[in-house]
């Protein structure tokens, strides 16, 4: 360790006379303290610094007050940071990229930043703002991406969102705000992504959305949204992907997300979700990804699947299908990802029918009653970079010869 930190400050010196340099990237690195980032100082053309997860540099921010064409600072997970380094910040006012996330920084510190008008991305992830930061937050009117997940938001003070009306991507995971968050969301026409997971979010809120012709991304996972609230998001013609796990979503939910075409992406990890619900996305042939970890999909459902060729990722793993499930399954060519776990009526029939999917890089087929005899199947797969079959019949030396033999690029296989 002294012969590292022997060779930080050597390093830091030399940055003395590179005057011209504009990026420095010191990631990770413990050896850069308060008292040696007096050599950043001279890096009067510094665009871009990097000083995440260094955890020794509390007091030292104020050695950057000069760099006035500072663009992009990431002093993301740098936990020492008080509101009394980010005053440091507030003459920067070139920067457009402020990564600050999990620093021990409150509403007074996010003050200081009001100034600098040129922001286009603030990244806040759980640091301890609650709404009244938002008063000072609602300034940054250039403002396109805004991660605000994990802090201490509620509904509290949401009214300030009006104003960031250039806002693409809003993160408000796991924060206590309600529906009456989203009525300030509704005039963010520009947003393209909203993340609301883990929120307190229903039915009613959803009425909020339904202007927002440019979403893209919608994550409403782990809220209180039902069926009902679905009829909202039929409009949003321009949805590509929507999460929906451990919400109350119903079969009878789904026939409202029938219109949107241009959806790629769907997690359906919902208990309440059937064959029937699965029937009524017929429709949605573009999908690339279909997450139906948890639903209750027999093999009678699984014929449904048939109509979704672009398919690259599938997750089914209810544990209602058998081997007749997966023969359902083995004409998905572009296949990619595939698990299949926690199925226990699997055999090696099962790896059979999968043996002709060669794009697979994954495969997972854990907790079923695969044997090594059925191993041979997998053979074609050359692609195969990852192989699960934990608590199967299989054993870590035919799985060892399986790699050796026939697929060089596994990097990951279970049982190890």
């Amino acid at each position: 360790m002294w012969h590292y930190s022997l060779y930080i400050d050597v390093l830091l010196l030399f940055l003395i006379g590179l005057a011209n340099l504009t990026s420095v990237s010191f990631k990770k690195s413990n050896a850069v303290t308060a008292e040696r980032m007096k050599a950043f100082a001279h890096l009067a053309n510094l665009v871009d610094l990097d000083l995440e997860r260094c955890l020794k540099i509390h007091g030292g921010l104020v050695h950057l007050e000069g760099l006035k064409k500072l663009e992009r600072l990431n002093i993301n997970c740098c936990n020492c940071l008080r509101d009394s380094d980010i005053s440091s910040l507030s003459g920067l006012t070139n920067l457009r990229e402020l990564q600050m996330s999990s620093c021990k920084v409150t509403d007074i510190g996010i003050a200081h930043l009001k100034g600098l008008q040129n922001l286009v991305n603030l990244n806040l992830e759980g640091c301890l703002v609650t709404g009244a930061a938002l008063e000072f937050i609602s300034g940054l009117t250039s403002l396109l991406y805004l991660n605000l997940s994990r802090c201490c938001l509620t509904d509290d003070g949401c009214d300030k969102f009006t104003g960031l009306v250039k806002l693409k991507v809003l993160n408000l995971g796991f924060n206590n705000v309600t529906d009456s968050c989203l009525v300030h969301i509704k005039d963010l026409i520009n947003l393209e992504s909203l993340n609301l997971d883990s929120c307190k979010i229903g039915d009613d809120g959803l009425v909020n959305l339904k202007g927002l012709a440019q979403l893209r991304n919608l994550e409403l996972s782990d809220t209180e949204v039902g069926s009902i609230g679905l009829r909202y998001l039929s409009g949003l013609r321009n949805l590509e992907n929507v999460n929906l796990s451990f919400t109350m979503v119903t079969d009878s939910g789904l026939r409202k997300l029938s219109g949107l075409t241009s959806l790629k992406s769907l997690n359906l990890d919902c208990r309440q979700i059937t064959d029937v619900g699965l029937v009524a996305l017929a429709s949605l042939s573009g999908l690339t990804h279909l997450d139906l970890f948890g639903a209750r999909i027999t093999d009678a459902g699984t014929s449904c699947l048939r109509n979704f060729k672009n398919l690259r990722s599938l997750e089914l793993c209810g544990g209602y299908i058998t081997d007749a499930g997966v023969k359902n399954i083995k004409d998905l060519v572009s296949l990619t990802v595939l698990n299949l776990s926690q199925n226990s009526s699997l055999t090696d029939r099962a790896l059979e029918y999968v043996s002709g999917l060669t794009a697979l890089v994954s495969l997972n087929v854990s907790n079923s009653h695969v044997t090594n005899a059925g191993l041979q199947h997998l053979k074609p797969l050359k692609n195969l970079r990852s192989l699960s079959l934990e608590s199967c019949k299989v054993t870590a030396t035919e799985l060892k010869k399986l790699h050796l033999s026939s697929l060089p690029n596994l990097v990951n296989f279970r049982p190890e």
